[in-house]
């Protein structure tokens, strides 16, 4: 399971994506887990939601360069948070990769997709009619992509239920290339706020875009 990407976003986050190439077993071997761990182990079964699940806490575990126990759950909202680390974190996966985001400072997010065409079946749901009428954005499945991401590492770094994709977050245009960043106004209980996202394409056709910010 190699990293195949790391990045210091700042002097207090770190990214990094792995790409799952183990059986279950050998993630297993790699991780210290209690009962409640291999209760949801249980429920997920065999495939691809349990070697997911496996390989963002292993990938997790590498970043944290530590030997003892890592309890990662999750709050009220879904949100994940270590119970004996003092990190914010944000986990993510698609289909052959994992992906972690951590921060000693700030709140993140991460997501990392699998480009498919079909997401302009549902472009309407997320997006907004000024949204799609930006051309970088528009018909274009790589734009559509990068605005998703956005919306979800937006998502994920506010940490709470209620941020609506098509009502709260809204992507200002942005010129749209394999690596780059854009702005978002997001509708928080707190007021408007105005964020940086930042995204790549990798080069076997993944968007991965990432949020890092005080609250």
């Amino acid at each position: 399971m190699p990293i195949i990407y790391h990045k210091n976003i700042d002097q207090h986050s770190v990214l990094a994506i792995w790409k799952i190439e183990e059986t279950e077993e050998e993630l297993l071997a790699g991780l210290q887990l209690k009962q409640h761990e291999h209760d949801i182990i249980s429920s997920l079964n065999s495939g691809k939601r349990l070697l997911h699940w496996l390989s963002t806490r292993l990938l997790l575990r590498t970043m944290l360069n530590t030997t003892e126990y890592i309890d990662c759950q999750f709050d009220e909202h879904g949100k994940p948070y270590l119970v004996n680390f003092d990190y914010h974190i944000s986990l993510s996966h698609s289909y052959d990769y994992a992906a972690v985001m951590i921060s000693k400072d700030h709140p993140v997010g991460i997501d990392i997709e699998l480009i498919k065409h079909k997401i302009k079946s549902i472009k309407h749901k997320f997006l907004s009619d000024l949204e799609l009428a930006q051309k970088q954005i528009g018909d274009n499945t790589d734009g559509l992509y990068v605005a998703w991401c956005a919306k979800e590492a937006i998502y994920k770094w506010h940490g709470k239920k209620g941020l609506e994709f098509k009502q709260h977050i809204h992507i200002k245009p942005f010129k749209l290339k394999n690596e780059g960043s854009l702005n978002a106004l997001v509708e928080l209980p707190s007021g408007m706020r105005e964020l940086t996202i930042n995204y790549f394409k990798t080069k076997d056709g993944y968007m991965l875009g990432y949020v890092a910010g005080n609250s």
